[in-house]
């Protein structure tokens, strides 16, 4: 029986993106079992797959601010601790950047990486004592699925990604009304939809007969879902939730609006029928995928431009202007027929 470590500390998204090479290895060496590095905040989501054994949760973000306080210099002596503990069969950094690297150089077994040429950050290579050449122009989730096969011996299936979640475990009862959760919270100016968008969606679907559930997770996010709430009274919004909780709360959804946002990844691998708009960004590397996930990229000159804020000078009835090429009935008329029953 092998015990691996997987090194791969953030983003929410590219945590999500890895779950479904564990369920490859899981299937091709049984009773495989995992330790997992990921950064304290998102450190719920890699326990959720049953191949994994431990979390050790990492806070290289909160550390950075303070890396010479005696509180953090203590954390970092317990963590590295924790990491040195025990000797791993393998040591995968499934990230690819300097600060993995790090990370892996400490621990005890073997280390396997991407190559030179096919990591991010190249450096980050050299911490290894196996370098795997892993081609780039794929989408992130077969990237690693292939890195875990190459380092941990066996081939790497050619089937759809499996997350490996049980979604009943979520379950708290049976929904009381048929609901959608809208994912309208993001980082960049530019991947944010319209607020008057989620408005009229909201109306749509509340026609249709649906309930809205309005997630938050800052200020600005609960202020506008407060407003997209009070022109929408089929439309709540959600209090305050743990990644459990939201997941819980999709667990009985009949599907997902999103945003390019890493809560749109956590819908996809809990199997909820989604519809994920990108326009500054486009899905083909990092994008959700998964049964009944449909990607809607704004058709625009300028899109996907890739900017966090958006340059277009010309007259636009929305902004970001690329988002006038998803009107909320397009989104709607997309969405409605991958519903779950």
């Amino acid at each position: 029986m092998k015990h691996v470590l997987i090194i791969k500390t953030s983003s929410l998204g590219d945590v999500v993106h890895t779950l479904p090479a564990l369920t490859d290895a899981a299937a091709a060496l049984p009773g495989i079992t995992f330790d997992w590095v990921v950064e304290e905040g998102i450190a719920e989501i890699p326990a959720w797959h049953p191949a994994v054994r431990q979390i050790l949760p990492v806070a290289l973000r909160r550390w950075r601010r303070g890396w010479w306080k005696s509180a953090e210099r203590t954390q970092r002596s317990e963590f590295n601790q924790r990491l040195r503990a025990r000797e791993y069969d393998a040591v995968i950094d499934a990230q690819g950047l300097l600060k993995s690297a790090w990370i892996s150089w400490s621990a005890r077994g073997p280390r396997h990486a991407l190559s030179w040429s096919s990591a991010r950050e190249p450096l980050s290579s050299l911490a290894a004592h196996h370098r795997h050449p892993i081609a780039k122009g794929q989408h992130a989730i077969t990237r690693v699925r292939q890195l875990f096969a190459a380092g941990l011996g066996y081939e790497c299936p050619g089937t759809p990604p499996d997350y490996g979640i049980d979604r009943s475990r979520f379950l708290t009862g049976p929904a009381t009304e048929p609901s959608l959760v809208f994912f309208h919270g993001t980082t960049w100016a530019t991947k944010h939809w319209p607020e008057e968008s989620w408005t009229a969606l909201a109306g749509l679907a509340a026609a249709d007969g649906y309930g809205i559930r309005l997630p938050w997770g800052n200020p600005a996010e609960k202020a506008r879902a407060e407003r997209i709430a009070t022109a929408c009274p089929q439309a709540r919004v959600l209090p305050r939730m743990s990644l459990a909780e939201l997941a819980g709360v999709l667990a009985t959804a009949r599907g997902v609006v999103a945003v390019d946002t890493g809560l749109a990844h956590v819908a996809a691998a809990l199997g909820v029928p989604a519809v994920t708009l990108y326009g500054a960004t486009e899905p083909g590397l990092t994008g959700t995928l998964g049964r009944n996930q449909i990607a809607l990229q704004a058709r625009f000159d300028c899109a996907p431009c890739l900017r966090r804020t958006c340059s277009f000078n010309g007259p636009s009835p929305v902004q970001p202007a690329c988002y006038q090429t998803l009107p909320p009935a397009l989104v709607w008329a997309t969405l409605r027929p991958i519903l779950s029953p």
